[in-house]
């Protein structure tokens, strides 16, 4: 099924998008200017495809009460796996002058488990929007790929700070993207045969309270914390333009 496996490839090039940060994180530490508008423009991707494209698509087939219930559950989900595992992106602070060699490691270490965990879920929503319309999971795709670029920065960072070690750092970054087409997997696997039209629908009704939450609870908040006040709005109105214009474009 040429679907399932484009839905594969594209949660594969969102997890490995985590190295491109380790490599961001360790050769050249991004500007905290770039971090801002980078991250605010991952929100605006991600509210747009939630906002105009997934929700809506699962309404027209399930109805606005069980597709704002799935949307709903969507948030939910991630607020209890944030209570349980935060997802933080303290390792893009430089902490070395605050922290010894040990409390670096254990900061990295917590960032890369808290990414592993969270990226599962965002392989099987990049997985599910591929197989209910390709040019909506690029869009995902795009959207998360540019969330785990900031990740594998989390990641390295304070790895690298720790260890000294590039090759640690990358590899710890990689592992913890590589969670993301596993999650695609175990959903090819274990998902696909019970997946009908309603189900793929309740599902990104689903993967919009995802994508929501991860733009209001982390990237928003941490795109204000690394620049100036009005940086991480200009990313955002220029990450949904862009996202805009290229659905406009696929959309022929």
């Amino acid at each position: 099924m040429p679907r399932v496996a484009l839905g594969l490839a594209l949660a594969m090039f969102a997890g490995l998008c985590t190295t491109i940060g380790s490599l961001l994180g360790v050769v050249g530490r991004p500007s905290r200017r770039f971090l801002a508008l980078s991250l605010g423009f991952a929100a605006g991707v991600m509210l747009l495809v939630s906002f105009l494209e997934l929700l809506p698509k699962g309404i027209a087939v399930i109805g606005l009460t069980r597709a704002y219930a799935a949307f709903l559950g969507g948030l939910l989900v991630m607020f209890a796996l944030d209570v349980a595992i935060p997802h933080v992106y303290e390792g893009m602070e430089d902490a070395a002058g605050r922290r010894g060699a040990s409390g670096l490691l254990k900061v990295g270490v917590l960032v890369a488990l808290g990414v592993t965990l969270h990226n599962v879920p965002e392989g099987m929503a990049t997985f599910v929007a591929t197989l209910a319309d390709i040019r909506l999971g690029m869009a995902v795709a795009v959207a998360i790929a540019l969330n785990n670029v900031a990740e594998g920065i989390a990641v390295a960072v304070p790895v690298y700070a720790a260890t000294g070690s590039r090759k640690k750092a990358f590899v710890w970054s990689f592992l913890s993207g590589f969670a993301e087409p596993l999650g695609a997997g175990l959903a090819a696997a274990f998902l696909l045969p019970f997946l009908r039209e309603t189900t793929i629908a309740g599902m990104l009704a689903g993967v919009a309270g995802v994508m929501v939450f991860l733009s209001l609870e982390e990237l928003l908040p941490a795109a204000r914390e690394h620049g100036e006040e009005h940086l991480s709005i200009l990313g955002a109105i220029a990450g949904m333009t862009m996202m805009a214009a290229s659905l406009r474009i696929l959309a022929g």
